[in-house]
């Protein structure tokens, strides 16, 4: 027995309500209908708090955010120092003794935080990501606030609150551009880099910590506060001249469409005749003899043209004697 299809929609409405609860699409943001791009802020991207409050040891802890995209696991690195799959903002904290270990020898990795992510398949938590316009708190304000959800550590629920400020002189990604400078500068020591990197990085970073720790609220819970500066979180950014630039138009989208698919036309095509016919050469391609013929049939289609242009056709048909 068929299942009719209007008894599908329900579910197929249910899996794209789901879809949107785990995930964010960073090309298409829209809120209130202004529309946002943070795909440019894709990866992975830190911040380190160093803590000296409770000596004699010193702590590190690192917070990782991937706007995106779940974190990958970082090589070299045990898994219990890191934090699980699906999580997309992430702390580790680190401690060493600095009477003792002065040079970080001995760093300890002492606690691993996952504060937002899709858990499923371990605690059944989701991502549950929410957007909105930094104006709804302020109007003077112009940026854009994300939610992540879905961390458990201490048996305390986990979220991160990320507030995208514009700054039109920021791109966002100066600490990861400055990080893969100075690996480039380490390999080719070039003091003239070292200029350029020193002219063009701000002086403070754009991805800044704010506060982590317990709210009040019904539930517990613990919040990780950061502050990101760009300028992909202006409203008007997605309208300006460079957003144009940096996108691809829909006819390049259409001519690249059309390519991949007569591609992949010719490609199962040929498959198809090979296996099936065991055919060669020309007899390979699907209408083969229409693509031999077509060079003969554009000189003939050119020769029609030139004789219309020329305009044989207004002595009906007849010629001059």
């Amino acid at each position: 027995m068929k299942t009719p299809v209007y008894s599908l929609l329900p579910l197929l409405l249910s899996l794209s309500h789901l879809a949107a609860s785990v995930s964010i699409d960073c090309q298409h943001i829209r809120v209130d209908g202004k529309k946002f791009d943070l795909s440019k802020l894709a990866g992975r991207h830190s911040v380190n708090v160093h803590d000296t409050s409770r000596p004699p040891a010193e702590y590190n802890t690192t917070w990782t955010i991937d706007l995106c995209a779940p974190l990958k696991k970082l090589e070299g690195i045990r898994d219990q120092d890191q934090c699980p799959h699906g999580t997309r903002v992430c702390g580790v904290v680190r401690s060493w003794n600095p009477a003792d270990d002065p040079e970080k020898k001995h760093v300890e990795v002492e606690n691993v935080i996952p504060v937002a992510g899709n858990f499923e398949s371990s605690t059944g938590a989701s991502l549950d990501p929410k957007v909105s316009r930094l104006k709804a708190q302020d109007a003077n304000s112009d940026g854009l606030q994300i939610e992540f959800n879905g961390g458990n550590y201490n048996h305390m629920k986990q979220k991160a609150v990320v507030q995208l400020t514009c700054d039109k002189d920021r791109t966002g990604n100066e600490e990861k551009r400055k990080r893969s400078l100075k690996q480039k500068r380490d390999g080719e020591d070039s003091e003239k880099d070292k200029d350029k990197d020193k002219d063009e990085q701000p002086s403070t970073p754009s991805l800044t910590f704010v506060s982590y720790g317990q709210v009040e609220g019904k539930d517990k819970m613990e919040v990780l506060r950061l502050n990101w500066r760009t300028k992909y979180a202006c409203e008007d950014y997605a309208d300006s001249d460079e957003a144009r630039k940096s996108g691809w138009g829909f006819f390049t989208w259409f001519i690249l469409i059309a390519f991949l698919g007569i591609a992949a036309y010719l490609i199962f095509g040929s498959w198809l005749n090979y296996n099936r016919y065991g055919a060669r050469g020309w007899d390979l391609l699907p209408h083969g003899d229409t693509i031999r013929d077509i060079p003969y049939l554009f000189k003939d289609w050119s020769r029609k043209v030139i004789d219309t242009v020329s305009g044989g056709g207004s002595r009906g048909g007849y010629s001059a004697v």
